[in-house]
């Protein structure tokens, strides 16, 4: 069994560890590619603008107007604390603490007006593009919930042999708090489409105040994410013993069980395991191999490892990974406190040396025309700021910024009304955003996948491919 252990990190749901979380250890070893889904992918493949798509998931929720729609002609209490500077599009402003941000404006798209009604700080509508959930049913992992993007990616092929199709990182959404949040999963498509998650255990940098609770706007998470399973403690000699004990159990179990259900988790097995002694895979994972330059130019902390991370799988053949801002005490977008502190001293900066970093890496290595990289958050934040120089939940207006060669180069989707309340014109939903990335994946977006009943299921939940932003 593996165990995962760290001091409490708490967004605003304040749920607190509930228990030691368990996992099985292959449990964390899905996405492998079957032939069910390369039979799937055949009927619903067209040719595919991009290879990988690199999704960074901001948990909690970040304030657009504080970031990338400013208002600096709003009232005060809307405007904020933050100025805004311009940036290399015309006529588009954007928050004064992304300086480096502000260059690389005219080779991105920005979506201004993505709104939606779920309003929780879950990643499952940034992962799945499913709005209709509810907290009380859908709050946690269920295997009846909808797959993410990456699972339906993995189930209708997409993939290179040899390595894991889909890698979250840097740990699954709810380990801090040592829980399973809902989104990252195959669902009702099964675990053997679940990503391969790797794991962390970041230190940090300073003592938290527990005066602030978990709104610290100085404390840093450092440390790298780490290939499951390959640690100190496990070696790859230890994890072929254990393959050999495991053939041996499954080989006494299949003469109980010759069920189908069986065969093909002793498949899947199997596959996991060689995807962990794979010198491919390992390298991939291993950070030790960039320069101390490159290191510092993404950022040591544990969102800038996990963007370079993120970089290097896709430079290995990983087809999906997601980056889940989530650590150990204040790993979170969720700004009810400290709004302005928190964004100035430890959000922004993160994503203005991190962000560039990887834009430019993905140049320099020729795979800015294959990769799309999308960030967006569970939802905007409230107009009105708060006592608690704080802003609230607010799905009714939010961003997503989208990078690549399969994009247009400084493109600015929807308006905001004047408090960036919400869309005037082109609202953007989550599945909107999933049909624009199926159709760059060369996935029909009105494909279906079945559900636990065999029921037909839109993959893209209604939406349309944002046309107006692909290039």
């Amino acid at each position: 069994m593996l165990t995962l252990l760290g001091p409490r990190g708490q967004a605003c749901d304040g749920v607190s560890r509930r228990a030691i979380l368990r996992a099985g250890g292959l449990s964390l070893f899905g996405g492998l590619l079957t032939s069910a889904s390369a039979t799937a992918a055949n009927s619903v493949k067209h040719a595919a603008r991009i290879k990988s798509v690199i999704l960074i998931d901001l948990f909690g929720g970040p304030s657009h107007i504080d970031m990338f729609d400013p208002k600096p002609d709003a009232p005060p209490e809307v405007r904020g604390e933050f100025g805004s500077i311009s940036t290399s599009v015309s006529g588009l402003p954007i928050c004064e603490h992304l300086p480096r941000m502000a260059q690389w404006m005219k080779q991105v798209t920005l979506i201004r007006t993505v709104s939606h009604p779920y309003n929780s700080h879950n990643p499952y509508a940034v992962m799945t593009g499913f709005t209709g959930g509810v907290d009380n049913q859908d709050y946690y992992w269920r295997p009846t919930d909808y797959p993410s993007m990456g699972s339906v990616a993995t189930y209708f092929g997409c993939g290179q042999p040899g390595v894991p199709p889909y890698i979250v990182l840097p740990a699954l959404p709810g380990y801090s708090q040592s829980l399973r949040r809902a989104g990252p999963y195959g669902g009702f498509l099964g675990r053997k489409y679940d990503p391969l998650f790797s794991t962390c255990d970041p230190k940090l940098d300073k003592p938290l105040d527990s005066g602030k609770e978990f709104y610290n706007d100085d404390v840093w998470a450092i440390g790298d994410p780490k290939m499951p399973s390959l640690d100190d403690s496990l070696t790859a000699d230890a994890l072929d013993r254990r393959r050999s004990l495991l053939q041996q159990f499954d080989a006494n179990a299949r003469l109980a069980d010759g069920s189908r259900a069986t065969r093909e988790l002793n498949e899947w097995q199997k596959a996991a395991f060689d995807l962990l002694l794979s010198s491919r895979v390992r390298s991939a994972f291993d950070l030790s191999l960039e320069t101390d330059a490159t290191r510092d130019r993404y950022g040591r902390d544990l969102f800038g490892s996990s963007t370079l991370m993120a970089r290097r799988l896709v430079e290995h053949g990983v087809s999906y990974v997601t980056i889940h801002t989530e650590s150990k005490a204040n790993g979170h977008w969720d700004t009810h406190n400290n709004n302005f502190r928190m964004l100035k001293n430890l959000r922004l900066p993160f994503i203005d040396r991190s962000l560039p970093s990887l834009f430019e890496d993905l140049q320099a290595r020729g795979l800015w025309d294959s990769t799309l990289v999308v960030m967006c958050g569970d939802m905007g934040r409230t107009p009105k700021v708060n006592k608690a120089a704080g802003r609230d939940h607010w799905p009714q207006c939010g961003f997503a910024l989208l990078a690549g060669g399969a994009v247009k180069l400084g493109c600015v989707y929807g308006t905001s009304d004047k408090q960036a309340a919400y869309p005037i014109d082109f609202p953007v939903t989550p599945g909107d955003l999933c049909a624009t990335i199926y159709h760059l994946l060369g996935i029909s977006h009105e494909a279906t996948v079945p559900d636990h009943l065999t029921r037909p299921i839109p993959i893209s939940h209604g939406g349309q491919p944002v046309w107006d932003v692909l290039a």
